[in-house]
């Protein structure tokens, strides 16, 4: 099989061995390298041309991208891009300035440089703090990307509680890392957060809160669809007619001030829900609070 193809199909870079076994004969590995479609970085290392360097450095490092390093590569959310590089290792070369993650993978390697999606989300819930380890698992999981009783079979022990307080707060309907967020934060705070609610003349919400009132969150990109804008904002004027308060918060709101949110939403609870009544949601089930710990 031709080298360049199969190191196409792992991401540019591969062992040599890796590229042997998937069919790749020496004789057309060393023509490859001749004729420039193929490089050697060094002893038992192929690339092509321009492959990416993050992948390099991987492979150089006899490792895997995993966690928040492989995030971007599964198009997972993610609060804060890595600061350094996390890798997955067995029996490679000691690497430093990174985070070593050495827990037996669960997905076998193919020979590319990047760890299956189960296991990066296994390295991010044993890695990093809760709340960024539950946003990528909850982007995946709203996917369909991973099942959440893979997750737990594989987290067993005490050294795995936190990860599994983790992946019980998951949850599905949440449509952005911003909604996740929002959801964590009111729920944290005791307030009673109803997700993904349909109102009786209004529509479908972002959050209800305390039974009356609506929460809507938008994204970066919110303002140039100009159709949808225009569609929120007579939703949340058909709210106002009904008699319900409406909040509305953007990405700067609940990334960088998380406080100046929940100040507000706290404001408007106060003034009780006696002077609001409450809307008419048939399907629906009351959703009890829940704290973050």
């Amino acid at each position: 099989m031709d080298p360049v193809q199969i190191l196409r199909s792992v991401g540019g870079v591969a062992l040599t061995r890796a590229v042997v076994a998937r069919g790749a004969g020496e004789t057309a590995i060393r023509s490859a390298v001749r004729s420039g479609a193929v490089v050697r970085l060094e002893r038992g290392l192929l690339a092509l041309p321009g492959a990416d360097p993050e992948l390099v450095a991987a492979k150089r490092s006899r490792a895997l991208l995993t966690c928040l390093s492989a995030a971007p590569r599964f198009r997972l959310w993610m609060l804060r891009p890595a600061a350094v590089p996390h890798y997955w290792h067995s029996n490679g070369k000691r690497t430093h300035s990174c985070v070593s993650h050495r827990t037996a993978l669960t997905q076998p390697n193919v020979g590319g440089a990047v760890a299956a999606l189960p296991d990066v989300l296994l390295h991010a819930l044993l890695c990093l703090p809760p709340l960024e380890s539950l946003v990528m698992v909850e982007s995946a999981y709203n996917r369909g990307d991973i099942d959440l009783r893979y997750l737990l079979r594989h987290l067993v022990g005490n050294r795995c509680g936190k990860a599994r307080n983790v992946v019980a707060r998951v949850e599905r309907g949440a449509d952005s890392l911003l909604e996740t967020l929002a959801r964590i934060l009111f729920r944290e705070a005791g307030i009673s957060t109803e997700t993904q609610v349909w109102i009786e003349g209004i529509g479908r919400v972002d959050f209800l809160l305390e039974g009356f009132l609506i929460v809507e969150i938008d994204g970066l990109a919110f303002h140039l669809d100009s159709r949808q804008f225009k569609k929120d904002r007579r939703r949340d004027n058909s709210a106002v007619v009904h008699g319900l308060p409406v909040l509305r918060f953007f990405y700067d709101d609940v990334v960088f001030a998380p406080e100046v949110v929940l100040a507000q939403v706290r404001d408007v609870l106060a003034r009780g829900s006696l002077r609001w009544p409450q809307p008419k949601r048939p399907g629906f089930a009351a959703v009890e609070p829940r704290t973050w710990r």
